[in-house]
C-alpha cells in the first residue's frame, strides 16, 4: 500500500501513498492515521506525539526519548489494511447552509455556463467525503465535487472571509472554521461551528473521514441557529 516510508529529519515519518488524489488513496490514508491513534492510546506503539493525515500522506512526529524511527517504520510495514475499518471511526453529518449570503454565485454561474439555482442543487445533492483537515485549525477539505462546479481560486483573494463561509475551488468544499483571508468561490454560509476552541478535548468538529451532507436553510433560521 506504502509507494514509500522515509524520514524527516531525527523524529518524523512519512508514509507515501503516492501522487494521485482520490477518495480510495485518501481513504486509506485515513484508515491508518485512525489505526496509529488507536495503537497509541491502547499502549501498544509508544512515543507518538502527533499523526497529520494529507489527501495522499501521512506524517508521524514522534518523540526520540521514547521510540525511533526504526522501531515505527517496523509497525508500519506489518499493518494489514484489509482489516482496518473506517466506518467505526466515520461521523455522517447534516450541515445547515444558506445561499443568501453567497459572494460568488454570479459569477460561477456566468463562468460555468449554469443558472444559479442549478449550481445550489447539485451542491446539495453531493456527499462530501473529508480528505482533510488544514491550512487553519478546523478546516475541512471536502470532495468530490460534481465537475460541473469545477472552478479555480479567484485571481485575488478577499483579506477577509466570514466565519462559517461555504466555498468550492476544483473538486473540493470547505468551510472556513473563522474569518480569514480566501480566494475561494463563496457559494454560502452556514451558522455551525466547526472549531471551539473552548473544547480543549476535541476542538474540531469535522474529521478526516468523515462525510457531509449540506441542508439548505433560509436567513431567518440561520440566525435563529446563529442564537442558539
Amino acid at each position: 500500500m506504502f509507494k514509500k516510508l522515509s524520514n524527516i529529519g531525527d523524529c518524523g515519518i512519512v508514509c507515501d501513498f503516492g501522487e494521485e488524489v482520490n477518495k480510495s488513496v485518501n481513504t486509506e490514508v485515513i484508515k491508518l492515521f485512525h489505526h496509529i491513534k488507536k495503537q497509541s492510546s491502547d499502549g501498544n506503539l509508544s512515543g507518538i506525539l502527533n499523526c497529520t493525515p494529507s489527501y495522499n500522506k501521512l506524517i508521524i512526529n514522534f518523540d526520540l526519548k521514547k521510540t525511533n524511527n526504526k522501531k515505527i517504520i517496523d509497525f508500519l510495514k506489518l499493518v494489514d489494511f484489509s482489516k482496518l475499518n473506517l466506518s467505526e471511526n466515520k461521523k455522517e453529518w447534516i450541515i445547515p447552509i444558506c445561499y443568501d449570503f453567497e459572494m460568488d454565485l454570479k459569477n460561477m454561474s456566468k463562468v460555468l455556463k449554469i443558472d444559479k439555482e442549478e449550481i445550489i442543487n447539485i451542491h446539495l445533492n453531493t456527499d462530501f467525503f473529508i480528505y482533510m483537515i488544514g491550512f487553519v485549525p478546523g478546516h475541512p477539505f471536502m470532495g468530490d465535487l460534481d465537475s460541473k462546479l469545477f472552478l479555480n481560486r479567484l485571481t485575488t483573494p478577499r483579506v477577509k472571509i466570514p466565519a462559517g463561509s461555504v466555498g468550492i475551488v476544483e473538486k473540493f468544499c470547505n468551510i472556513y472554521p473563522y474569518e480569514s483571508p480566501g480566494g475561494w468561490n463563496i457559494i454560502g454560509k452556514t451558522p455551525k461551528k466547526v472549531f471551539n476552541k473552548k473544547n480543549s478535548t476535541n476542538p474540531c468538529l469535522l474529521s478526516p473521514g468523515d462525510t457531509v451532507k449540506f441542508k439548505s436553510i433560509s436567513k431567518k433560521e440561520f440566525e435563529k441557529l446563529s442564537n442558539e
